[in-house]
């Protein structure tokens, strides 16, 4: 199992989280499966930016990021060089911690 470390996010999870992942799993059906209600407008399909995470520890053991996730981060409220599509980042066996960025391009908030 996989440590994941989330930093402290207004919304989604105040004072942080820390949990333990199947490595294979993506990092946002991780993050739903524990109770971490990350957007995913496009249900994980790599169409949106709304599931856009930072990997700030960790980030190297991810797969790259293919050509279509790199066109969509593009578009992604404050992109970083650790940024990915919590969809398309696929666990690893090293832990990672992960910042959910406070915005989305989103107008609206999904229900999921």
């Amino acid at each position: 199992m996989t440590k994941i470390t989330i930093l402290p996010h207004p919304t989604l999870c105040p004072a942080g989280a820390e949990f333990e992942a199947t490595p294979g799993a993506s990092l946002c059906e991780a993050l739903l499966e524990n109770d971490i209600s990350i957007e995913h407008a496009c249900e994980m399909s790599c169409a949106c930016t709304t599931c856009h995470v930072i990997v700030r520890q960790g980030f190297s053991s991810l797969a790259p990021s293919d050509e279509l996730e790199d066109d969509l981060l593009d578009k992604a409220w404050g992109l970083t060089a650790l940024s990915r599509l919590s969809c398309q980042a696929i666990i690893a066996e090293t832990d990672l911690t992960v910042e959910i960025p406070k915005y989305t391009l989103n107008h609206a908030r999904e229900n999921h």
